[in-house]
Formats: C-alpha cells, sequence, structure tokens
C-alpha cells in the first residue's frame, strides 16, 4: 500500500524565485524600502526558502524507509 500523495505542499523554490524577482525589482527600480525589506533581505530569505528546499522540506516527496 502506497502512501496518499501530498498535493498540498507549497513548493518553496517557486517562492524563492517569486522572492528573487521581487528583490531584483526593488533594485533594478531603485526602490527605497523601509531596513526590513531591503533588497538584500529578500535575498536572504529566497536562500533560506531554497535550502530548504533542497533539503527536501515542501518537495511534495515522502521519504519511505526500509521495508523488510
Amino acid at each position: 500500500m502506497t502512501p496518499p500523495e501530498r498535493e498540498d505542499v507549497p513548493m518553496l523554490a517557486i517562492v524563492a524565485a517569486a522572492l528573487f524577482f521581487i528583490a531584483f525589482l526593488i533594485d533594478a527600480a531603485d526602490i527605497s524600502t523601509n531596513d526590513v525589506f531591503t533588497q538584500t533581505n529578500i535575498m536572504l530569505i529566497g536562500l533560506a526558502l531554497v535550502a530548504l528546499h533542497l533539503a527536501g522540506l515542501g518537495s511534495g516527496r515522502t521519504v519511505r524507509g526500509r521495508r523488510r
């Protein structure tokens, strides 16, 4: 019996790509933001999401143990 597919898990890589695009727009349009939403902070959040995605969180795949 296979476990049900997890389709409700968001793809963190897509969210990270959107954050990178927002950081690019802030830089390209030279938009002034407050100290929290700077280009560097948004890119660091995006990198953290990419790291979580590469670690397997939010990928939608389940890790199965060895069956005997």
